[in-house]
């Protein structure tokens, strides 16, 4: 078990929402590789729980997809494949289609500044070029879009998928030759939203998926013929 991994202690949450937590951190920011078995003693011993909290955060993190949970292997940190990578997406894809459309009609003048404010505060993190404070900048953007929809249901599916796609948004994020498109695709839809072109801000939301469909498609072809 890697000594990386420590318990981030928060007493408003129970302790087995604290282990998932930590659990999924260690994965999403890669101390925790993709085939790592999740032993429950060892995870026990090196975080200083008993076993039940780690039982059910591991269940939890099984039901996100970021854990898998084999007969006779038992747990192990999920990979990611191709078909998972593009399955997220797809329904990333529609949702927020559906979210920038809505968004046209329905964005408030509070909405309007937030939009533009976030859009700065990503701007300035890829100078900084910090991976977690980027992808966070970029999660903030699209979630002032989700709110102004008005649809508190269409939020919450969107919410759901978050975890899952958010592997894939950081081995995006971490190559720098994709700032550029970023930039340029955020600017489109802050512009779009705030001018209720409905179609062309669409179209530009299908280009921003699609081009991280494309990128990490790459990356996970190329990790796993390496790990061959």
């Amino acid at each position: 078990m890697t000594d990386d991994l420590v318990l981030k202690m928060n007493e408003t949450l129970p302790l087995r929402d604290v282990v998932f937590q930590t659990l999924k951190d260690a994965i999403l920011r890669g101390i925790l590789h993709p085939g790592d078995r999740l032993m429950e003693v060892a995870i026990a011993e090196r975080l200083g729980v008993s076993r039940t909290p780690v039982r059910e955060a591991l269940r939890m993190l099984e039901k996100e997809g970021l854990v898998l949970n084999t007969p006779k292997r038992g747990a192990a940190v999920s990979g990611m494949s191709v078909k998972d990578m593009e399955d997220v997406l797809e329904i990333r894809e529609a949702l927020e289609e559906l979210a920038v459309r809505l968004a046209c009609d329905r964005i408030s003048d509070e909405g309007r500044v937030q939009l533009k404010q976030k859009k700065t505060e990503f701007e300035e993190s890829l100078k900084k070029g910090e991976i977690n404070r980027i992808a966070k900048c970029d999660e903030s953007f699209h979630d002032v879009i989700f709110s102004e929809t008005g649809n508190p249901k269409l939020v919450a599916m969107l919410e759901n998928l978050r975890n899952q796609i958010y592997r894939y948004r950081l081995e995006y994020l971490k190559d720098e030759a994709n700032y550029p498109a970023l930039l340029e695709e955020h600017e489109a839809i802050c512009n779009g939203i705030m001018q209720n072109e409905k179609q062309d801000v669409a179209t530009v939301m299908r280009k921003h998926i699609n081009n991280q469909v494309d990128a990490v498609k790459i990356i996970i072809e190329k990790t796993n013929a390496d790990e061959k």
